[in-house]
């Protein structure tokens, strides 16, 4: 098979394909889209972008109770939302194996924090490896699901921002099938009443003791010497951050975690014992630098490196008081500041200059619409989570009484992910929220993928999309407080939102209009 160039996130793919999966699902979310955009390309892999998290991981585990090979994707603020089943996952374990991919995201360049997704890895005592490269994410896919299948529970793989957009060589090699053996029916196993929940609870601990013991053995953990024998500094890292060690330091040996929970404690005690200082190198918080800290070993690390933000070999060697070899480039000139803002010809900026013009309080929501907080428009004034928007306005009502100038604004994508929910609420506890929802047409912030209310599955296959009437009749809203408006007619929308306050009752507004970026490339599309 050919060597080729690809990011860390085609590497995924490739290594779910080549171990033989048989189902891919998630929700986009950068920085982890790519992966399954690539794996539905194989006709050999069924895939679906789900409407959310939680729903991505429950079908995946039921693809791996079916005994399939099954990758689930996600990024770290999705992952709060795959929560709830993911705690139980690891009572019931899997028949075929279940990799759950999460890419965190360090300096937030798309996320509204930088949650590190190791503490959910110890908290739910599952498994987790971190590549460093495109190679490693190619093995490690792979490697997980062995072991998944090997300990009988899913398994997570920890991606990065750098990692899962930078490329690197991978060897390729040829998929692997695996029989899908079907469901077993055993309730014991599988239905987690507390009966039955406390036996698994008890094969869960046993099986975290036994990986325990045998994280020393797994070839992803080991020490890489350096070119100096006798070299007083040791450095333990995972990940990418190894990579920028090992520039820095040619010269110091340095402990390589391909597995982080759990952590190989004969491995990193011979280290700690060997070198006079200990590094401990790790993006975002201090996972496994407390961890050896209470075992009792002095190690440097958060004192040193900072806890937020990309690590860098120019950062790590600066910290540390090395001068770098490498070239430097000198800029001589001061590059203007380019904000982010809204497109030229974007659909929502026709919404967001009417909310400042009428000067609208306006709860906001996770979209390439949450631009709209920023100049020229200032017109969005919190932003939590997805599906957030629907619901802060409730409870501001609830403190308040409401003062009939806040509406919620949501996304298609977003509304179908976490809005829903949110609305039934409105309706069900007799709120008065305004709730706009601005279809474009597609997922446009993550790369323009289709969602339940474009029409189109991953592969673009036509299917049903949602009706926001019916859905609105069907919650409570009265027929006549569901308003549809063209993003580009001003006085639509202006009309709809006016009408909707005015009405001082629970109402949707829905604004359509084909992103301008979707719009030119379907044009291009046809043109071809």
């Amino acid at each position: 098979m050919e060597k080729v160039l690809i990011s860390g996130n085609e590497a995924i793919a490739r290594g779910a394909y080549e171990a033989g999966v048989k189902v891919g699902v998630g929700y986009p979310g950068t920085p982890s889209t790519e992966i399954l955009e690539n794996l539905c390309k194989c006709k050999e892999v069924k895939t679906e972008w789900s409407v959310n998290e939680k729903v991505a991981l429950e079908v995946g585990l039921g693809a791996a109770y079916a005994g399939a090979r099954t990758i689930v994707t996600m990024k770290h603020v999705g992952l709060n939302v795959a929560a709830d089943p993911l705690f139980t996952s690891s009572y019931t374990g899997i028949k075929g194996g279940l990799v759950i991919v999460v890419a965190d995201d360090p300096d937030m360049h798309s996320s509204q924090n930088e949650q590190d997704s190791r503490h959910y890895a110890r908290a739910s005592k599952i498994p987790m490896l971190e590549p460093g490269d495109s190679n490693e994410a190619r093995d490690f896919v792979k490697l997980a699901f062995e072991l998944s299948e090997k300990y009988d529970t899913p398994v997570f793989v920890r991606a990065v921002t750098r990692m899962s957009h930078s490329m690197s060589i991978v060897q390729l090699c040829e998929r692997v099938e695996k029989e899908v053996g079907g469901f077993d029916r055993n309730p014991k196993k599988y239905v987690m009443i507390p009966g039955y929940a406390r036996a698994r609870h008890q094969v869960v601990e046993k099986r975290v003791l036994q990986m325990t013991k045998d994280a020393d053995k797994l070839s992803i953990n080991f020490v890489d010497k350096g070119s100096v024998k006798k070299c007083r500094i040791g450095i333990i890292a995972s990940g990418i951050v190894y990579n920028y060690a090992r520039e820095v330091f040619p010269e110091a040996s340095i402990l390589k975690l391909g597995m982080v929970n759990p952590l190989p404690w004969k491995l990193i005690s011979d280290f700690c014992l060997s070198y006079e200082e200990i590094y401990v190198l790790e993006e975002l918080d201090p996972f496994v630098e407390d961890q050896i800290k209470a075992r009792g070993y002095e190690v440097f690390g958060k004192d040193v490196f900072p806890i937020a933000g990309e690590y860098s070999p120019s950062m790590i060697a600066d910290r540390l008081g090395k001068e770098s070899d490498r070239p430097q480039m000198n800029l001589s000139m001061e590059l203007p500041p380019r904000p982010p803002s809204l497109c030229p010809g974007c659909p929502h900026r026709t919404v967001f200059a009417a909310f400042k013009e009428m000067d609208l309080t306006v709860t906001g929501d996770i979209g390439c619409y949450t631009l709209g907080a920023l100049y020229p428009f200032g017109a969005m004034h919190t932003c939590v989570d997805m599906g957030a928007s629907v619901t802060v306005p409730q409870g501001m009502e609830m403190a308040t009484g409401g003062d009939g100038k806040t509406v919620a604004v949501i996304g298609d994508s977003t509304f179908a992910h976490s809005g829903i929910t949110g609305l039934l609420n409105a309706a069900y506890n007799k709120r008065h929220t305004v709730l706009v929802v601005l279809d474009n047409g597609t997922t446009a912030m993550t790369g323009m993928q289709p969602n339940p209310l474009s029409g189109k599955t991953i592969t673009g296959e036509a299917t049903v999309a949602l009706d926001y009437a019916k859905l609105g009749e069907a919650v409570g809203i009265k027929s006549e407080n569901i308003r549809f408006a063209d993003a580009y007619k001003k006085e639509e929308v202006g009309a709809a939102l006016k009408d909707s306050l005015a009405s001082g009752e629970l109402s949707l507004v829905i604004v359509k209009g084909p992103c301008v970026i979707l719009r030119r490339k379907m044009k291009k599309q046809q043109a071809s």
